[in-house]
């Protein structure tokens, strides 16, 4: 049996090695805001095999996993120390979710996992599952984690096991080893999810992005981008919490909306990518998309393309819950390229890039949102005007021009 165990093990961990080494390269074609890249960057296949697998021979005969993983998915992205990290959401095989560092020295390919999870400190109420962390570096000088804790509703009776409360849980760190808990989030809304540090204080204050919502699935009466503001991060209370992007019928974010990582600071205002769901005889279908507020107010919505800035395309469609794409991670090197980290499907992590140019034009200069067919017609045929008084022009000019004359 040990010939078999061995043969067994060598064999895994060529494989595992080839997938953790395999070069990423961009995907063919483009619409020129940003380009995919062929291959996730994390997988459960991409979690060490020592965490999957009992590796003694004399306790684990036919090398049998002894801790499944499902899916590595949502994960918040932060450049340290030279690194790209993630900090992903692992679902293990029994729904569980836990976090876990994963390291590139490029941020497209050969991410590995860091030997151990996160060991996350738990409140006086114990979590019963964590996940979806955002990282900021904020001008504390903290490293702070905002993630969902969820918790079953102590109100709901026995027939139901699915009734949850979702709050905003917050830890801080120095060096993504150690952790330290510090109470939920307090807001007037019964249920939070998706909440957002903004990287810098407002009006000498703790600044949140939250998502307020009646109950754990469904927004209800809230729903939308919301905002307020705390006098303290150890203690974070928000008295007041305002929607600044809310809601809207008949739109990719008809059904809730939340904001992903935290905020790009550009010279034109704060560049914001955010999650639209709308609902479909498919079931909700979650999609990417870019919006802009001003420097200094940051509670005004100064630039909104309409649509989704990117949705579930080919495989990506395809996973635990089908037709997501969420993001809740991205990173701008010093050179202005931009990493947008998402996850597809609730079960695999993908990266995309693009230069902060071509998302500050994108958000710029693209029509923003008519709210009905007309002024989407009205919209593209300015487009078509647009580039038919462009070949006239350049036609006039090639027709004046000698050189293009036999």
């Amino acid at each position: 049996m040990s010939g078999n165990f061995f043969t067994r093990l060598s064999s895994l961990e060529k494989k595992h090695g080839l997938l953790l080494s395999q070069p990423n390269q961009k995907a063919e074609g483009g619409n020129g805001i940003y380009d995919r890249y062929k291959n996730p960057v994390l997988t459960a296949q991409h979690t060490p095999l020592f965490w999957r697998y009992d590796l003694n021979a004399s306790t684990n005969p036919f090398l049998m996993e002894r801790f499944g993983i499902n899916s590595v998915l949502n994960a918040g992205a932060m450049r340290w120390n030279g690194k790209y990290l993630l900090v992903a959401r692992v679902e293990a095989s029994d729904r569980k979710s836990f976090f876990a560092v994963a390291e590139s020295p490029n941020g497209i390919d050969n991410f590995r996992f860091w030997d151990f999870p996160v060991t996350m400190p738990e409140t006086n109420i114990p979590d019963c599952n964590i996940y979806d962390m955002r990282v900021v570096e904020h001008e504390d000088g903290w490293i702070y984690g905002l993630f969902c804790t969820e918790r079953r509703d102590r109100k709901a009776p026995d027939a139901d096991q699915s009734a949850a409360i979702a709050q905003c849980g917050i830890a801080r760190t120095k060096d993504f080893i150690s952790w330290e808990r510090l109470p939920d989030l307090i807001t007037p809304s019964p249920q939070q999810r998706n909440v957002v540090l903004h990287p810098e204080f407002v009006e000498g204050k703790y600044a949140f992005y939250t998502r307020p919502q009646d109950g754990f699935i469904n927004a209800g009466s809230g729903g939308g981008i919301g905002f307020g503001l705390s006098d303290t991060i150890q203690n974070a209370k928000i008295d007041r919490e305002v929607v600044i992007d809310p809601k809207k019928y008949h739109t990719v974010y008809e059904a809730k909306n939340g904001l992903g990582p935290a905020p790009i600071k550009t010279k034109h205002g704060w560049l914001h990518l955010a999650h639209g769901v709308r609902n479909t005889a498919a079931g909700l279908r979650y999609v990417l998309y870019l919006f802009m507020t001003d420097l200094e107010d940051v509670t005004k919505v100064i630039y909104k393309p309409a649509g989704y800035f990117m949705a579930p395309e080919g495989d990506e469609r395809i996973g635990d819950v089908s037709n997501v794409l969420f993001s809740n991670g991205w990173i701008m090197n010093d050179d202005g390229t931009v990493f947008i980290y998402y996850a597809s499907s609730d079960t695999r992590m993908h990266v995309a890039t693009s230069t902060i140019e071509q998302l500050v034009d994108y958000v710029l200069n693209t029509p923003a949102d008519g709210f009905n067919s007309a002024e989407t017609v009205k919209a593209l045929n300015q487009v078509i005007e647009n580039n038919q008084s462009e070949v006239l022009l350049q036609s006039i000019l090639s027709s004046s021009n000698p050189r293009q004359k036999k």
